[in-house]
């Protein structure tokens, strides 16, 4: 029988009192293990590196990050998050809160869904008033050795869900691969394998798209939007995402 995990990382942001931000809490071990780096955009930046394969099926990993007022924080990560088959669906909460006047710019790897595999994704964001966030998820389905031999995709299951001053601002759900009802029809992925979305809270919105699957909503703050897209590959869909004068512009 294969042995599951359960792996916890936490980071907690806070000013140092001198005009940047300190990380007093910086913790994880195993697949989640994050690291500070140089900062970035007047922001502590740190980077989640995964030292082991994870998740497996049956895993249940948890990752939190606190940012107190006035502070910024930016995530990113070393590589993608690949999610491999093992007994029953691998869990993967994600728990973001943003006090008064911080920022959290979210921007990690993809998650890659490989054959036979299920993942079940939960992110809930808290925002104070006066928050600002950029959050960026990206959903690859399949290996490229999966497609290249005719393999199914894994399966992922994914929840947002996003509260601003106490009420909810966002909350969806996809269910897509193998499993998933019409997951690969028109109304879906329409044949594509990558889907994600950027969203914006207290930031200038990202220019609306011209070309591709992608699309701009206006969510019911007027300084939130949510820009989501399909594509038929990772790189396109980077583009779709993050095209370069959104990554240029002002924190």
């Amino acid at each position: 029988m294969t042995a599951t995990l359960a792996a916890r990382a936490r980071i907690v942001a806070e000013p140092d009192g001198r005009g940047a931000t300190a990380l007093p809490v910086l913790s994880g071990t195993g697949p989640l293990t994050p690291r500070r780096t140089r900062d970035t955009d007047g922001a502590a930046h740190v980077v989640l590196i995964g030292s082991m394969a994870a998740p497996l099926g049956g895993d249940r990993l948890a990752l939190s990050a606190e940012l107190a007022d006035g502070a910024a924080l930016t995530v990113t990560s070393a590589a993608a998050t690949i999610s491999l088959p093992g007994p029953g669906p691998a869990h993967y909460d994600v728990e973001l809160t943003v006090g008064a006047g911080a920022r959290l710019d979210w921007r990690p790897e993809p998650v890659v869904a490989a054959s036979g595999s299920h993942l079940v994704l939960h992110t809930r964001i808290t925002l104070a008033a006066g928050a600002r966030l950029r959050y960026r998820e990206e959903q690859v389905l399949g290996r490229h050795h999966d497609w290249t031999r005719g393999a199914a995709p894994g399966r992922l299951t994914s929840r947002l869900t996003v509260r601003r001053a106490g009420r909810v601002l966002l909350d969806q759900q996809t269910d897509l691969g193998p499993g998933a009802p019409g997951w690969d029809g028109p109304a879906v992925l329409g044949g594509h394998r990558t889907t994600g979305q950027l969203l914006t809270v207290g930031h200038p919105p990202p220019p609306a798209p011209t070309t591709g699957d992608a699309a701009l909503l206006t969510l019911p703050d007027p300084d939130a939007t949510l820009l989501t897209a399909a594509a038929p590959d990772a790189l396109t869909l980077r583009r779709l995402l993050d095209p370069p004068r959104v990554a240029r512009s002002a924190p």
